[in-house]
């Protein structure tokens, strides 16, 4: 059997993407994203976890990236985990494990600001190309009545 490093998420932006521009051309966005999710207690209490994730993606996707997305967007992310080292300034060998990123479906807007562009639920940008997919879910206002 083959290996497989892949990571499939649904979350929303803990900031707004932020953009760098390298000499070579090459064009890098980074951002947070939270995925939560929720249980009772012992006591019958409703709890939440939530996660942190280093998103980063590259070329013709970070670019569609930081002109839509904000912060609180949903969006589904594919990708896959990079882990890399470097020393601090102290010398010390630093770590950071990041998905990186290569495919991503805007799910809707945004918990705090609809009034930011957003290209809407069912606009899907497949990876590298960056191409813009229609799709219409059939069940959009079924998405949080999922069983667990």
């Amino acid at each position: 059997m083959r290996n497989l490093n892949r990571v499939t998420l649904i979350g929303r932006l803990g900031k707004d993407p932020e953009l760098q521009r390298f000499e070579s051309g090459a064009v890098k966005v980074t951002f947070s994203l939270a995925t939560s999710e929720s249980y009772m207690d012992r006591e019958g209490i409703r709890r939440e976890i939530t996660e942190w994730h280093n998103i980063v993606m590259w070329r013709k996707l970070a670019e569609i990236a930081e002109q839509y997305l904000r912060k609180g967007n949903l969006v589904f992310l594919e990708g896959k985990l990079r882990t890399r080292s470097w020393d601090d300034q102290q010398g010390n060998k630093r770590y950071i494990t990041e998905i990186e990123c290569n495919n991503m479906i805007m799910l809707g807007g945004n918990r705090t600001d609809e009034a930011r562009p957003n290209t809407g639920a069912g606009a899907a940008v497949a990876a590298p190309t960056a191409q813009v997919v229609e799709s219409t879910p059939e069940h959009t206002d079924e998405v949080d009545d999922l069983p667990f």
